[in-house]
Order: C-alpha cells, then sequence, then structure tokens
C-alpha cells in the first residue's frame, strides 16, 4: 500500500472491528484513533502519530529513521509521549497502533 491516508484508514477501521473501546473521532486538526474516549493515535500529514507512555516501545518508534516526537502547532512543543513516524515504515504502523490501544490505560 503506497497512499498513507488509505493504510491508516486501514489500520483504524481493524482497531474499530477488533475492540469496542475503540473509536474513531477527530481532535487537533487530525483523523484520530481514540480508546476510552482518550486519543491514541492519528495520521498528521502523510504521517502516523502514536501515543506510546511505555518508554521501550516508545524507543523503538523513535529508532525508525525520520521518526520523532510529535511537536504539532507553531511553537512546535513535543508531545512527551507521541511518536510521529514516517510513510516511510507504514509497515510498522499497525504493531504500533496496538501498542497505542494496549497502552491505553498507562
Amino acid at each position: 500500500m503506497d497512499d498513507p491516508k488509505a493504510h491508516y484508514d486501514e489500520i483504524a477501521d481493524e482497531l474499530v472491528a477488533e475492540n469496542p473501546e475503540v473509536q474513531l473521532g477527530q481532535m487537533m486538526g487530525m483523523p484520530c484513533i481514540k480508546a476510552g474516549g482518550k486519543m491514541i493515535a492519528g495520521i498528521w500529514e502523510e504521517e502516523m502519530v502514536f501515543k506510546l507512555p511505555d518508554e521501550a516501545v516508545r524507543e523503538q518508534a523513535l529508532a525508525l529513521a525520520g521518526a520523532h516526537l510529535f511537536a504539532p502547532g507553531k511553537r512546535g512543543r513535543a508531545f512527551k509521549e507521541w511518536v510521529q513516524v514516517p510513510a516511510a515504515h507504514m509497515s510498522e504502523w499497525p504493531r504500533f497502533a496496538d501498542e497505542a490501544v494496549r497502552l491505553r490505560s498507562i
């Protein structure tokens, strides 16, 4: 799959189908995935962002080339538990989406 938004949609739809606690929505001007009413992932431009409160999992995501802490907005202040993963690593998106759902209560 070459289209980041289509791949995001596929991941989001699978998560909704697999987990009754997962819903789709819109936050911070982007399509997002929520679990338990809290945003856990989304698509920002053509990159997927994930809330990864577990440091080891977050470090795995940050180890991918081009991945970095998510810093939306003009001020660019990074969200410490959020990682933005480039489309070059779309094959890793489902894994981190699953981790974001699993880690939602941390």
